[in-house]
């Protein structure tokens, strides 16, 4: 069902009515033998608002939820969305007190709880001078079904519904706020561009396995949301998983590099039915020519999507085509693709004067998806969003056809698995430890995750540095994802004239011979 250009739809309450009129008995969600209508998620999120509102909980007001991802998520996600409640998913991989600064930071009036976070939302709570209501799933659900369906005054576009936290490259994460129109403003663009992967026929499924606290994963979720169609949605990322998600007929789905290698590895792969896929989409990484050819032999019918983006700018920016992706390589399968329909990319100097085609400066991006701001951090998002285009922190260069090559991170971070990661955060965790003297944390390259982390270590005089001890040090204090994987022990430093530690240098020998320094 098209839109017409001057009335598009733009907040979850458009849609959610729209579709329970148009395709009531249509699945909205599914979770392994449990399932939701269209007709039935109207109902169901009506008394969702109802039950916040007993909780007094309305528009503006943040909510939480610690957990995997879960059909019950995304009808509180829906339901909150409606009356302009903002849903604040959190990384399950966290540690507690990384949850607890996030929480205490949003000021979140609920916590929603996955089955099984019970414990680990007790210990981030327990620091807190005002620990929001805990609701676990068995409780939530029962209030939820004696929670009457009534009417409400349903959100704008331009109020806010989702908040992620991207990790922070001064040590905390920020909170990237993101309202109805930031969520839905590319559908109309990409629709009229007329692009075959911007049309969704109304039997199609998407996979959710990405984790609901990142764009990847909640984002899926919206996008189904906004073309009507079925999301079957698995706790996490597993290859058996999405083996099996083929089976129950995906069209779409979203993955890293890393975990694509996994699916087609698999020994069930190559006895598993995928013919009803369409669209594998794929980001965080360019696609190796060699995982490429594997994918193609093992999933023949996907057409492949490179999607790049950011939580800032709610997902694709930039998208490399199916037609771009050739078994024998070319130049175009190294870069991200182009701009999407609807955004505007440029490459600019220090001055912010746009740079000339192949030359590399900081790639901006002006588009209504990119946030609203970073919550309650006006310096940062001053820093961030400027004039209207959001400043990326990528290296990158624009060839003549617009097609955009990263080349380095000018904020350092590590992307691992798909995984942010900013050396600050890990750095500050590392240097609590009795003989770590200074520490900087980079990525190197990893054949498996893009990158891996690793600490470079200058030991305090007199002591002794054992890695192991520094890797079990950090692991208590933050998500394994962000535990370093190796440990240098080094003598001194490489400092510039001003005293700032050169990562460059630090990194240059694991990169000696590859072409850019992200991989």
């Amino acid at each position: 069902m098209q839109e017409s250009a001057e009335q598009p739809k733009l907040t979850f309450d458009q849609f959610i009515r729209h579709w329970a009129q148009e395709r009531p008995d249509n699945i909205v969600l599914e979770q392994g033998n449990q399932t939701i209508s269209f007709r039935d998620l109207e109902t169901r999120t009506r008394q969702i608002v109802a039950m916040l509102a007993q909780h007094g909980v309305g528009r503006g007001d943040r909510v939480a939820w610690l957990g995997k991802n879960d059909k019950h998520y995304f009808e509180l996600f829906y339901a909150a969305a409606r009356v302009g409640v903002v849903m604040v998913p959190i990384g399950w991989r966290l540690a507690g007190p990384e949850i607890a600064y996030i929480i205490s930071d949003t000021g979140a009036k609920i916590l929603f709880l996955g089955t099984g976070f019970e414990e680990l939302a007790q210990k981030a709570c327990a620091s807190l001078d005002n620990p929001p209501e805990v609701i676990g799933q068995e409780a939530a659900l029962a209030e939820i079904a004696a929670a009457p369906a009534d009417e409400f005054a349903p959100a704008g576009p331009d109020d806010a519904v989702l908040q992620l936290y991207t990790s922070g490259t001064t040590g905390n994460p920020k909170g990237a706020v993101l309202t109805n129109r930031n969520l839905f403003s590319l559908r109309v663009p990409s629709q009229e561009e007329g692009q075959p992967w911007s049309h969704f026929d109304e039997d199609e499924a998407i996979l959710v396995c990405m984790p609901c606290a990142h764009i990847g994963g909640t984002g899926l979720g919206i996008m189904a949301m906004g073309a009507g169609i079925r999301s079957i949605v698995q706790a996490e990322f597993t290859p058996d998983g999405v083996l099996d998600a083929f089976e129950q007929g995906i069209t779409r789905l979203f993955i890293v590099p890393a975990a694509l290698q996994m699916v087609v590895q698999h020994p069930r792969a190559k006895d598993t039915d995928m013919s009803a896929i369409k669209y594998v989409l794929y980001g965080a990484a360019p696609i190796p020519l060699d995982l490429l050819r594997e994918a193609v032999r093992t999933i023949p019918e996907a057409g492949f999507l490179q999607c790049y983006g950011m939580t800032e700018t709610t997902g694709t920016i930039a998208a490399l085509p199916p037609e771009d992706h050739v078994l024998e390589g070319n130049q175009r399968m190294k870069s991200a693709g182009k701009a999407v329909a609807g955004v505007e990319l440029r490459v600019i100097g220090e001055d912010g004067q746009e740079l000339p085609r192949g030359e590399v400066g900081e790639l901006v991006c002006k588009s209504p998806s990119n946030m609203a701001g970073y919550w309650n951090l006006p310096d940062a998002t001053a820093g961030s969003l400027r004039d209207g285009w959001m400043h990326t922190g990528d290296a990158a260069y624009m060839d003549e056809d617009g097609y955009v090559f990263i080349q380095d991170r000018i904020k350092d971070m590590i992307i691992s698995g798909g995984e942010n990661v900013y050396p600050a955060q890990v750095e500050s965790a590392i240097y609590g430890h009795p003989s770590v003297g200074e520490v900087a944390v980079i990525g190197v390259p990893d054949d498996t995750w893009g990158e891996a982390v690793k600490a470079c270590v200058v030991p305090k005089p007199g002591t002794e540095v054992d890695p192991q001890d520094i890797i079990a040090w950090t692991r208590e204090r933050l998500a394994g994802f962000k535990v370093p994987k190796s440990v240098d022990v080094i003598e001194v430093m490489p400092r510039n004239a001003s005293g700032k530690i050169l990562r460059k240098d630090l990194r240059a020998p694991y990169w000696e011979g590859r072409e850019r320094q992200v991989n």
